[in-house]
């Protein structure tokens, strides 16, 4: 993927099951080896609920029947260690269907349900962010390392 000289546009997914649990996968490809929430990138002309139920249906196979827009992240870990700059639309999904799969197996080890206060590591930034957003009831929080030129 190619670096830009301004922010993209990123989303992250978290489902909670009847447990209480969220859905985490080890990445393979992009942020290599590290557990996250699903998501990816917005398309063109996407709503962030489009894009949503997008990326879970190609990710896990699962399809949302309803979602809600939680929180922003600003990813400035994965800037620093990539120099790659998302700002990630956190959607949080309570009700879905279907059968658990991983059905992108050359970028996701596999998934698991955890609990949101145990994350696993190494984890993505926007990842962890957006989970923090959730368990804290906020919308944005600026923890993270600040960038300097």
């Amino acid at each position: 993927m190619r670096n830009f000289d301004y922010p993209q546009v990123g989303l992250g997914i978290i489902i909670i099951n009847k447990e209480g649990k969220i859905l985490i996968g080890k990445r393979k490809n992009s942020h290599a080896q590290k557990y996250s929430i699903p998501g990816g990138h917005l398309d063109l002309g996407e709503t962030f609920e489009q894009g949503a139920i997008r990326e879970i249906k190609e990710e896990t196979d699962l399809d949302i029947l309803e979602s809600k827009v939680i929180a922003i992240t600003n990813n400035l870990e994965t800037y620093k260690e990539e120099g790659k700059h998302y700002l990630s639309v956190v959607l949080l999904v309570t009700k879905y269907s279907g059968e658990l799969k991983n059905m992108e197996i050359e970028k996701c080890g596999g998934w698991n349900w955890v609990n949101p206060r145990e994350l696993p590591e190494p984890h993505f930034d926007a990842s962890r962010l957006g989970v923090k957003c959730y368990l804290d009831k906020i919308f944005y929080t600026g923890i993270g390392d600040i960038v300097t030129n």
